[in-house]
């Protein structure tokens, strides 16, 4: 069993992340759900983006920390796409942190820092058509990642889909989505 604090995505605190946080439970997992936007959340991923940035992504980070703060430190941090941000942060700055989960983003292991910290095992995964996470960077942060860190490991799924594991959202896929959980259901298993 495994604490997790799972950030989510910038369509908000959906019911299909509320969806996966249950479904993480169920496999005995304690995980939370911190809300990055206050209640709000968006039909579609343009407007979720286009408050995000009128927000800015330093609020979203500093909320993430400030939610972060209500919870023990030894977590694994978990993020979906936006989410991804304050849960990297958290798992690359915080000591005791006992792993990473990200799902749809990851981004340079330079943001936060000089190199990924020792005895934290981090998952990536994402669509490998993916216009946000292979067309802007992230999958080659991830590889990146993992060749730098023992400890790490990425999966990529075949598609175009953002935000595919969300299941109460139209990109929503499956397959890939039951896979996704499998894998970090196994991850979780093994933090200690």
């Amino acid at each position: 069993m495994a604490e997790v604090v799972l950030f989510h995505h910038v369509q908000g605190l959906t019911e299909g992340v509320r969806t996966i946080a249950e479904t993480l439970r169920r496999a005995g997992n304690v995980v939370h759900t911190p809300d990055l936007l206050e209640g709000r959340t968006f039909a579609t991923l343009d407007e979720g983006m286009a408050h995000v940035q009128e927000l800015g992504f330093g609020t979203v980070l500093e909320r993430g920390r400030a939610l972060a703060d209500g919870y023990d430190a030894g977590v694994v941090y978990a993020g979906i796409s936006l989410g991804v941000l304050p849960a990297q942060m958290l798992a690359q700055t915080r000591t005791g942190a006992k792993g990473a989960v990200l799902l749809e983003a990851c981004v340079p292991v330079s943001e936060f820092g000089d190199a990924w910290p020792d005895a934290v095992p981090v998952q990536v995964h994402g669509m490998d058509a993916d216009p946000s996470f292979a067309g802007e960077g992230d999958l080659d942060a991830a590889r990146e990642l993992v060749d730098s860190t023992p400890d790490a490991e990425l999966f990529v799924y075949p598609g175009d889909r953002h935000l595919f594991t969300d299941p109460s959202l139209p990109s929503y896929e499956p397959e890939a989505a039951a896979l996704v959980t499998e894998r970090v259901i196994r991850f979780l298993d093994g933090i200690r």
